[in-house]
């Protein structure tokens, strides 16, 4: 691959300030950087050196999602020939070749139109391409419905990268996940698209279409007061549901990689476990209260080890809740945020009737609050060793 770093080395010249191609810049740098470890350093300000750079970090968390990615694939096959009633007499590989097909256009589509608009903003700006969107591109694939459209996928990834992280600044300055912007955009914009029971399973293929199937997600039968689903099922993702977040074992092991390189925060992760647990079993002491219905009633006596493998908690809690720009900073707030995350994640699915699952909205509203605790946490901190200051004085 000797030749490929020639072509760049030799064309470097012609997109310098100046030069012929000096527009080129920004995009000649992103491709480079990207296939090459930088020859440069930091020029101005002060700055930690480490032996990963931004482009290496990004790389390893799109590494943590690939299990989730290809069960997303095989299980999108699973549920659709469940559906048309030949699951058991279809093979593995035209399962997967099923998902591979209906997957791989919204991860082409999610990437194209968000690098894009990043190359675009880089040389309006005149700056180095951000590589944030190399995790971004590919998590809002896997928190999107098989079923849709791509020109909703394109909409949203634009939105998400120009509403929700150029306009504050770029990568690293965004307030909200990404992601998860693109999310509530289609959720709140596209609710009948968004939110029915056709979207989360692909019943078409070449020659029929299965009348009268509800594809509803897990989630939207436990609000009903039906558990139509078994442990077994949920932990090893064989249900209906977004394209990487049903599959607990396939996510488990992209949060050890996560935790074993350091790129993800542990005690977000086990905290928000920790508060959808609790939270969990606050409603269980309240599932045989008076004045429940049924529905209600059996979706407060769900276990609470149900919930957290059940919809995109547990996505969320590895994936989502540990960005490290959205999310707390100061170890101390990293528990409360995280805590936090779970007790409003259950709160919100359970409490709220219109919002079945509930982890998108909790991440969101504690990206907003994250910023307050750090500060209070910071401050907590300051007054106490100005005190022993005092005493020692």
């Amino acid at each position: 691959m000797k030749f490929i770093k020639n072509f760049f080395e030799r064309t470097e010249p012609l997109v310098q300030k100046g030069a012929k191609y000096h527009w080129l810049n920004s995009v000649h740098d992103g491709f480079f950087t990207f296939l090459y470890t930088p020859k440069t350093t930091s020029k101005t300000g002060t700055h930690i050196h480490d032996y990963i750079d931004l482009k290496r970090t990004m790389s390893i968390v799109v590494l943590s999602v690939v299990p989730a990615l290809l069960f997303g694939m095989y299980n999108v096959g699973v549920q659709h020939f469940k559906a048309i009633g030949e699951l058991a007499s279809t093979g593995f590989f035209d399962i997967f070749l099923f998902g591979l097909i209906k997957v791989l256009p919204i991860v082409i589509v999610s990437y194209g139109v968000g690098l894009g608009i990043e190359f675009v903003f880089a040389q309006l700006r005149g700056h180095e391409i951000q590589e944030g969107f190399l995790v971004s591109g590919m998590l809002i694939p896997l928190i999107m419905p098989v079923n849709t459209p791509l020109w909703m996928i394109a909409v949203a990834t634009a939105f998400a990268v120009v509403l929700g992280k150029e306009v504050f600044g770029g990568t690293g300055m965004n307030i909200w996940n990404p992601a998860l912007v693109a999310r509530a955009f289609l959720f709140f914009a596209y609710p009948a698209q968004m939110s029915g029971d056709s979207v989360w399973i692909a019943l078409k293929d070449t020659d029929k279409v299965v009348d009268g199937f509800s594809g509803a997600t897990p989630m939207a039968d436990a609000a009903a007061g039906h558990l139509n689903y078994s442990v077994a099922d949920a932990f090893f993702g064989f249900i209906p549901g977004s394209i990487g977040e049903t599959s607990t074992l396939a996510i488990l092991i992209g949060a050890v990689l996560l935790i074993i390189t350091g790129i993800g925060s542990w005690k977000i992760m086990v905290s928000t476990i920790a508060g959808g647990a609790v939270m969990g079993l606050i409603l269980n002491a309240f599932a045989g209260s008076a004045g429940l219905s049924p529905e209600v009633a059996t979706y407060f006596s769900m276990p609470f080890w149900h919930h957290l493998i059940l919809g995109g908690f547990m996505f969320g809690a590895i994936f989502m809740a540990t960005d490290p720009v959205s999310a707390s900073q100061t170890e101390k707030g990293k528990w409360i945020y995280g805590f936090l995350i779970g007790i409003l994640a259950i709160i919100i699915r359970v409490i709220n009737p219109a919002f079945p699952e509930g982890m998108m909205l909790a991440i969101l509203l504690m990206n907003t609050f994250a910023p307050l605790i750090d500060h209070y946490v910071v401050a907590g901190h300051v007054k106490r060793r100005t005190k022993r200051a005092k005493v020692s004085a």
